[in-house]
């Protein structure tokens, strides 16, 4: 390898002794040139990254990798870390914690270009290591260990598609991280993050939080120190995401707080991604470490201040974390129970159906019904103590139509499927209101102008609902329904009413 080359390229001038107890043709030596070259105001940066990326790609892997010692590591590693500023993004001070796309517009080129020079470094890093020869190999195993989280923030920073990416960085900097990844002889992202379970090596999860937890922060300074970087919470976030059980509880206190503070932000996206961050904890962190210090209760005071909101990207991400902390929070529930101690589940429930009962946005309608569903399913039998606020709800759901799909009515009818079946013996009672409604809600279907396969789901729900309350009734609603002047209601309604009407089978479920 000519070394003399890349002298003459970034105008290096020879040595004619060593420095500082470096050779002028050691690896060390010249590594510090080119970082010293390439920090300097107004040098020619793209002309260092072409000369750096030749070296790498040239040289020999006994001299790149010599031998393991400290100043070797430095040298990489500060060389590593200056083409990784050279990337960096401009900071935020303003409140709002972005900025103007134009602001990123040299990013991606910027980011491309180095991702070019560490792939060259990570393909003689995997070559050292499989070569056989223990010195070369043990020192890039070394190396590889100091530089790994580096160039995973790196990557991870630039493989998002955000304002500062485009297709080409972003496909730079995946592959970097794969190579990252292989170089580590890891088989996937998520081996590198957590290591082996053989304990063959450990992940660099550890070492990638300690580098973003100090943006991740608030301080005297900065209040929202975090809101500076505006990649910072998308690198955290990406790579919470990627590590589940039981590697995250290892990790707990460093990923619990910054995944709160972002989600208490005043914006809606970072609110968001919070709880997106918050969610994934709750479902890969044993219940006992979330219960501990107390982090459970904090939390759900958190999501349940949340419920306040009326946008709703949020509360499509806090109502099914919420509901997974619940089972957290609460002992198993007893569904013959139902004379329990009212709890949490019943606060969050009675907060719900309020919500649901004065709301009149579309589509908030949508996710309050998906989700009521699910939290019916895990309250049981105990849903009986909110019938009277859930008739009202269900009630109103079905006289309103919700567009061409009707996923808000679809919901709530399988929200009074679940809650027939489950406090069957307390709808009798309400057994007038509810055939009202639902016949009511028959003609209005059949008249309206719907896709043909959404019609008939409607009306097929509707009719199984009135056959459930018909069974727990014992046959009183076909006594009813046999009263009914069929000369006032369609082919359709009177055919659906004539199958309620019929001998039913006993073995209807309920």
């Amino acid at each position: 390898m000519d070394v003399t080359r890349v002298f003459r390229d970034l105008n290096i001038v020879e040595a004619s002794e060593d420095v500082n107890g470096c050779s002028k043709s050691s690896v060390i030596w010249v590594l510090s040139q080119i970082h010293q070259r390439f920090v300097v105001e107004h040098s020619p940066k793209r002309r260092v990254l072409t000369a750096a990326a030749e070296l790498l790609r040239t040289a020999e892997r006994s001299w790149l990798f010599p031998g393991s010692s400290s100043e070797l590591r430095n040298a990489y590693v500060n060389l590593t870390t200056c083409f990784i500023k050279y990337t960096e993004l401009p900071l935020c001070d303003s409140e709002s914690g972005s900025l103007p796309a134009s602001s990123y517009e040299e990013i991606p080129v910027k980011a491309e270009e180095v991702c070019t020079v560490l792939l060259e470094l990570n393909q003689q890093l995997i070559g050292a290591i499989g070569s056989g020869d223990p010195a070369t190999a043990g020192t890039a195993k070394s190396l590889i260990h100091n530089l790994g989280p580096l160039l995973s923030i790196f990557s991870i920073t630039h493989l998002q598609s955000q304002a500062w990416t485009n297709e080409t960085s972003r496909k730079c900097a995946l592959k970097l991280l794969k190579s990252t990844a292989s170089a580590s002889g890891s088989g996937s992202v998520q081996e590198l993050l957590c290591g082996k379970d053989d304990g063959e090596h450990d992940g660099i999860l550890g070492p990638v939080l300690e580098k973003l937890l100090p943006e991740l922060t608030n301080c005297v300074c900065f209040r929202e120190n975090w809101k500076r970087n505006e990649a910072v919470k998308h690198v955290f976030s990406w790579v919470l995401v990627q590590v589940g059980r039981p590697w995250l509880s290892d990790h707990l206190d460093k990923v619990f707080p910054p995944s709160l503070l972002i989600s208490d932000d005043y914006r809606t996206e970072n609110k968001v991604l919070g709880v997106h961050c918050l969610h994934h904890i709750v479902l890969n962190v044993p219940a006992a470490d979330l219960r501990q210090f107390n982090r459970a209760q904090v939390l759900y005071q958190a999501l349940f201040n949340h419920l306040y909101t009326s946008e709703a990207p949020l509360i499509q991400v806090v109502l099914p974390c919420l509901l997974d902390l619940l089972l957290v929070l609460e002992k198993p529930l007893v569904h013959t129970e139902l004379y329990q101690k009212p709890n949490r589940f019943d606060d969050v429930l009675r907060l719900i159906l309020t919500h649901m009962e004065m709301e009149h946005k579309l589509v908030l309608r949508r996710i309050y019904a998906r989700n009521l569903l699910l939290f019916i399913e895990k309250v049981g039998i105990r849903i009986a103590r909110h019938l009277k606020r859930l008739e009202r709800v269900i009630v109103g759901y079905l006289e309103v139509s919700d567009g061409p799909e009707e996923k808000a009515r679809l919901s709530i009818l399988e929200v009074l499927e679940r809650t027939i079946q489950t406090a069957w013996p307390r709808m009798q009672c309400r057994m007038g209101a509810m055939t009202k409604s639902l016949l009511r809600f028959l003609v209005d279907v059949s008249s309206e102008s719907l896709a043909p396969e959404v019609k008939e789901e409607l009306l097929t729900r509707a009719t199984h609902c009135l056959l459930l309350l018909d069974h727990c009734s014992q046959g009183q609603l076909r006594v009813l329904l046999n009263e009914v002047d069929c000369s006032c209601v369609s082919d359709s309604v009177l055919k659906r009413i004539q199958s309620i009407i019929a001998p039913q089978d006993n073995t209807l479920q309920v």
